[in-house]
């Protein structure tokens, strides 16, 4: 069953990140903390806060090609994976380590 929310909200929030706990400042699409790529499951639709899971979701794998990375999160609770654009912010060599892992594993 959809979603009674719209498919988008816009929300600016700051937040701590329950994994590296570094201060992270959001920006209204801000998804993941930006050091540790880590993000938590809140949304069913893009800021409207409504999973019920509030897990946290590992950094799991890269998609796509430069300059348009994907970055892949999965739920450590329920497995749900949510794909969200790789932002100018995030820790260039975090990344790299991610897609070093990424290729070991292939």
């Amino acid at each position: 069953m959809p979603s009674p929310h719209k498919k988008f909200q816009r929300t600016v929030e700051d937040f701590l990140c329950e994994h590296c706990g570094v201060l992270v400042k959001g920006n209204g699409y801000t998804n993941h903390c930006p050091k540790c790529l880590w993000s938590k499951h809140v949304d069913v639709n893009p800021g409207d806060r409504t999973a019920l899971c509030q897990a946290l979701m590992e950094p799991v794998r890269l998609e796509g090609s430069s300059p348009s990375y994907i970055l892949v999160h999965r739920c450590i609770k329920c497995g749900h994976e949510k794909r969200n654009t790789v932002s100018d912010a995030d820790d260039m060599e975090t990344l790299i380590a991610l897609a070093k892992k990424q290729a070991t594993m292939l």
